[in-house]
């Protein structure tokens, strides 16, 4: 198949699926509380993509290149019968890898029949052991063990490595950097850590709250010294780094003091079906509107390709070169 090239001569590879806009946390860098309150009006049921609707078009987006499929949210374990989503995405010629991305509030219960469904890879977010620290960054006061314990059950059930995502935020939970690097080295998984991003704009983001990923390798290697690895893939977004004691691997996520737009290969579609080509897009196209409108795979598919043909996102590149920045969807409503 010839890849399908936007106005940077970046391929589409791949997709993002947000199942949903609800989140049992409050993490004030995605969905702080004083916004996201008991008052708040979700999306109802009726405006979100079935299973069907997605399925179809995850199957149109694998016909133009995708092969990689990640679900998120929200809190996509959140999403009433999700496994049934994975197995009908798991039935996709060309979808070579269906992941998940998610708090793991949830996960130790539903580990095993993801896995069993055709889930192939999990990524946690966690951002520090220690329960105040985290129960301040979630603003629930959810504790880091029962995270800890969906990802053990990840691992039993097969997905590993499993990868845990931690948002490194200066006086906040910079000094968990060392514990939290100890403790994934001697259990097996990798630990990335993730620059404190300007997603949306309900975050209070400021540069002084960056821990650049710089400071954090210098911090890490100082412990346990690390070495280089090359790219897996092209389009990965994590620079990555293995322990010379052979403990494992680490990754940088620099998006705000190495920006990766170049070779930036995501789309993301939203729970209600909005095709976003950028994480710091403002807009997206409507893909439900002709999904439901009746449209024809067909006709569908050439909007898919035109979209793509006309993308030429680089927010993070911009905004390290003049400092611009401008009104962006939320990050609870995109997917990260």
């Amino acid at each position: 198949m010839t890849a399908k090239l936007d106005q940077r001569a970046r391929p589409l590879r791949d997709l993002r699926i947000s199942v949903t806009d609800r989140c049992n946390f409050r993490c004030s860098y995605c969905m702080p509380k004083e916004l996201f309150g008991r008052d708040f009006a979700f999306l109802p049921r009726s405006e979100l993509l079935s299973f069907e609707e997605i399925t179809r078009l995850a199957r149109l987006f694998a016909h133009e290149g995708v092969t990689k499929v990640r679900l998120t949210g929200g809190e996509p374990l959140l999403r009433r019968d999700l496994e049934r989503l994975v197995e009908m995405l798991a039935r996709l010629d060309g979808i070579t890898d269906i992941a998940l991305t998610t708090n793991g509030a949830i996960l130790a219960a539903r580990a095993r029949a993801m896995a069993d469904a055709g889930l192939t890879r999990v990524t946690v977010s966690l951002d520090a052991l220690d329960d105040e620290v985290f129960g301040a960054m979630n603003d629930v006061g959810f504790p880091a063990a029962r995270v800890l314990a969906g990802i053990d059950a990840a691992a039993d059930a097969g997905l590993t490595p499993v990868k845990v995502n931690m948002v490194v935020r200066r006086g906040v939970n910079d000094h968990c950097l060392l514990p939290m690097a100890d403790y994934f080295r001697r259990h097996g998984h990798t630990l990335r850590f993730i620059e404190y991003m300007d997603v949306g704009t309900t975050n209070r983001w400021t540069l002084h709250d960056v821990v650049p990923a710089a400071e954090v390798l210098r911090t890490i290697d100082a412990s346990w010294p690390l070495q280089a690895l090359q790219p897996s893939y092209r389009g990965e977004v994590a620079t990555r780094y293995r322990y010379r004691d052979g403990a494992g691997e680490i990754g940088l996520i620099a998006s705000i003091t190495q920006p990766f737009c170049g070779s930036c290969t995501r789309a993301r579609l939203s729970a209600e079906g909005k095709l976003h080509t950028c994480l710091f897009a403002a807009h997206g196209h409507d893909l439900r509107a002709l999904l439901r409108g009746g449209d024809s795979d067909r006709e569908i598919a050439r909007e898919l390709r035109l979209i793509w043909a006309n993308r030429a996102d680089r927010y993070s590149e911009a905004r390290a070169a003049t400092g611009a920045r401008r009104a962006k969807v939320e990050m609870s409503y995109i997917g990260g």
